[in-house]
């Protein structure tokens, strides 16, 4: 019988916690996900965002080592997959308790990371493209101005974000490292294996039908896969 365990989930750009919360229902009882809000957002909408990476990571890294369970694992989506890198690594400085296993979707490795790309995004237009391209908004959200204008509002905040990530080399990680990856997605297959770099325990790299939201595309099997992952990284 498998032991309670937690999963933080941290959401893509342009997006909020509430992304994850059907996998409530998908994950099995001993999973207890706990969707990770950002500030300005969801329940958060009160606060500033936060605007740059190193800060950003700071502030999640210090309220995620307030309550750290027994056992419990981060996974994010994208620009969620960044952060969750970026806090194992301030948890790890930290001498906190570290992950059982860092779990990072359709994003390529720190090391890969093309800051710059950001910088270049910024008109409306531009912004509709990259977002239309990526596949995982619906439709509605592209015909309802209201609802465009906000999406895009955090899209921009956090392209910044991912802007302002700076890769510097540091010892890999003591944690496995699960990474997932869409065959269709503009994410090959060398910007997700070097994820490997990154930590010093078992790395595996599963890959889905699907291009950059194939965790929703191929949802049933990447569920069981996760939860495979999920298993395989108890301590």
């Amino acid at each position: 019988m498998s032991r309670h365990f937690v999963l933080y989930c941290l959401p893509c750009a342009g997006a909020s916690a509430t992304m994850y919360l059907r996998w409530k229902r998908l994950l099995p009882s001993w999973i207890e996900v706990i969707p990770v809000e950002l500030p300005g957002r969801g329940s958060r909408l009160g606060e500033s965002p936060q605007e740059n990476y190193r800060m950003l990571v700071d502030i999640l890294s210090q309220e995620i080592a307030l309550t750290l369970p027994e056992s419990y694992a981060l996974f994010g989506h994208s620009m969620g997959a960044l952060l969750a890198h970026g806090i194992t690594r301030e948890l790890h400085r930290l001498k906190a308790r570290l992950p059982d296993a860092l779990m990072v979707s359709g994003c390529a490795a720190p090391a890969r990371q093309d800051s710059q790309r950001y910088h270049k995004i910024c008109t409306e237009a531009a912004l509709i493209a990259d977002l239309s391209k990526q596949g995982g908004t619906p439709e509605e959200v592209f015909n309802n101005p209201e609802l465009l204008a906000m999406t895009l509002q955090l899209l921009r905040i956090d392209y910044r974000v991912c802007g302002s990530f700076q890769y510097t080399r540091h010892d890999p990680l003591p944690v496995p490292i699960h990474c997932f990856g869409g065959r269709s997605d503009a994410i090959g297959v060398d910007n997700l294996s070097l994820w490997r770099q990154e930590g010093s325990r078992m790395f595996t790299l599963d890959w889905f039908d699907g291009g950059h939201f194939f965790l929703r595309q191929s949802e049933e099997w990447f569920i069981h896969v996760l939860k495979k992952r999920l298993l395989e990284s108890q301590k």
